[in-house]
């Protein structure tokens, strides 16, 4: 389902995580990335994409907290919280999460697409690099699958302003690394 309001989540979306990429330390970027990834998740609830707005939730709480635990006790547990989000929802399909009138729940008799496992498998990677790495080009490195995974995502789920978000990101990374590697040649 399109909605302009969506969309003006996903441009502000957009916009925050311009900035974050170009962050030089990885706490900057969590940071960042998190406020982001919070504008975000709004928007795919608002689209009915329901993995989307939960992986987008869930990378939310994963940024904060890496901020100060990274842990393999973390990792794992963010991991196993996408997992167990990608089960309930394959077994239990939403069909729609309601936010303009209140907050309302619609089940599905309907499997749940298979895009889904696209969305949670970005996420594990996005969460494994989140917590793991704190080499800002090695978590850029990483994340060009994850962003790969999420524009893929995006355009399944009709989402304008997620596939935007997705071909900035890659190309903010892909800039970035190639800055780097100039500078690091000179």
């Amino acid at each position: 389902m399109y909605s302009y309001s969506a969309e003006v989540f996903g441009v502000i979306a957009l916009i925050i995580n311009f900035i974050a990429y170009r962050q030089p330390t990885a706490d900057r970027y969590r940071i960042m990335s998190a406020l982001a990834l919070g504008c975000l998740s709004i928007h795919f609830f608002m689209l009915d994409a329901i993995a989307g707005g939960i992986v987008t939730g869930i990378a939310v709480l994963r940024n904060f907290i890496a901020l100060r635990w990274q842990g393999p006790f973390v990792l794992w547990g963010f991991v196993a919280l996408n997992l167990v989000f990608l089960v309930i929802e394959w077994l239990f399909p939403i069909a729609c999460i309601q936010l303009t009138d209140g907050f309302s729940i619609t089940f599905s008799e309907q499997p749940s697409h298979w895009s889904i496992w696209i969305a949670y498998t970005s996420s594990i990677i996005f969460t494994v690099g989140s917590i793991k790495l704190n080499d800002p080009d090695r978590i850029r490195r990483w994340f060009l699958l994850a962003e790969l995974l999420g524009l893929i995502y995006a355009i399944i789920v009709g989402s304008v302003s997620g596939t935007i978000f997705n071909i900035v990101n890659l190309s903010s990374i892909i800039l970035k690394l190639l800055q780097d590697r100039q500078l690091r040649r000179l």
